[in-house]
């Protein structure tokens, strides 16, 4: 086996913390020595040992002079817990091998320049695409502060997320759905608009068994949500923070009262001003926001140039109806040349569906 081919174990232990370790990275570690892994551990949650220090913990021999592999540059600052390069030093690690570069001020390249001057090889760069987007999120919030805002849709294959009658249920497979479930694990809140909580009275949480719930964020711009809907009836139970643009005292004394958080912002066309919800929603820790909008919420995201990444589930099924919903509306861009333009684009086929995963090339807000 070569480098290559333990950074692969090191990401696949590193995915582990897939939705537990949030606002931190996921990390993997491997510790080989002779040509045999005697060591591995990942982050498992957040304000929890890293994974190089569970790696340790995990070893089956002295690891003097072996070999690390890790999917991000090693931390050298105490925060939650003590730096890591302090455990490889003690634990005379002959040579260690990053994935990606940690882009956090109190790290980015003081974690190797600490390892070399205490006369251990570094080796950067192994599979650090894979390791990167394995952490778009945390690469996005460490250096921005503000949460990463993934779109994600289902729709039919003639661009429809409801038929002409409102009915939505089901557009994709049930083997679909339960893979969109990953999505909401991995993002640490889960953002839908008014319309949504009227049209499906949602619950918006994770039903994948072990799972954890998301931060719900409701946009509900004059505080039109109902006190009896099952998102509300369950605020004292789940993280649930109402987003308005209204100072209604007595319908926010109520919402509080459930065990809501309600955050106000300053009007945007009178509505809720997204940019400034996402830096308020960035100081709380929430590093990362799935939107399941309808079509006047994604388009308001988008317009406003939140959004980083978009998810499409895509359904072999042809809908039709002039009035049958679209899942971006507002009043669109003016010409195909000032369209949002998507990049590296990723395709996966779950059953009869598509998935089409693609990162936002072009921001045209002021976020």
């Amino acid at each position: 086996m070569n480098d290559t081919d333990y950074m692969k174990i090191a990401l696949e232990l590193a995915q582990k913390g897939l939705g537990f370790v949030n606002p931190n990275p996921m990390v993997g570690a491997v510790i080989v020595k002779n040509g045999r892994i005697i060591g591995k551990g990942y982050h498992r949650k957040y304000g929890e040992l890293h994974a190089e220090r569970n790696a340790f913990a995990n070893c089956t021999e002295d690891c003097c002079g072996a070999d690390l592999y890790v999917t991000l540059e090693p931390c050298c600052h105490y925060g939650k817990t003590p730096p890591c390069t302090e455990a490889i030093i003690e634990h005379q690690i002959k040579r260690v091998i990053i994935g990606s570069a940690d882009p956090n001020p109190l790290v980015a390249g003081k974690g190797v320049q600490m390892l070399r001057q205490h006369g251990i090889e570094v080796t950067e760069g192994i599979l650090k695409d894979q390791c990167d987007k394995l952490n778009e999120i945390f690469m996005h919030y460490i250096t921005t502060g503000l949460p990463f805002v993934t779109v994600k849709y289902a729709m039919t294959a003639d661009g429809k997320i409801a038929a002409y009658t409102g009915q939505s249920k089901w557009i994709t497979s049930e083997q679909t759905r339960k893979h969109a479930q990953l999505d909401r694990l991995k993002h640490s809140a889960i953002m839908a608009g008014i319309g949504t909580v009227f049209a499906d009275d949602p619950m918006l949480t994770c039903r994948i068994e072990n799972g954890r719930d998301p931060v719900r964020i409701v946009c509900d711009s004059h505080l039109k949500i109902p006190i009896n809907c099952n998102i509300i009836k369950t605020a004292k139970n789940i993280p649930t923070i109402i987003a308005c643009c209204n100072d209604n005292t007595a319908k926010i004394n109520a919402l509080e009262a459930a065990g809501c958080q309600v955050l106000i912002t300053k009007k945007m066309n009178d509505r809720v001003d997204l940019c400034q919800l996402m830096q308020q929603l960035g100081k709380q820790k929430i590093d990362s926001i799935l939107l399941e909008g309808g079509g006047e919420l994604n388009w308001s995201a988008f317009r406003c140039g939140i959004v980083s990444k978009v998810k499409v589930y895509i359904a072999p099924k042809i809908l039709g109806g002039n009035s049958a919903k679209s899942p971006v509306g507002g009043i669109g861009a003016d010409s195909p040349d000032h369209a949002f333009r998507l990049t590296d684009s990723m395709i996966t086929k779950i059953g009869e569906d598509i998935l089409i995963e693609s990162r936002v090339a072009n921001v045209h807000g002021n976020y």
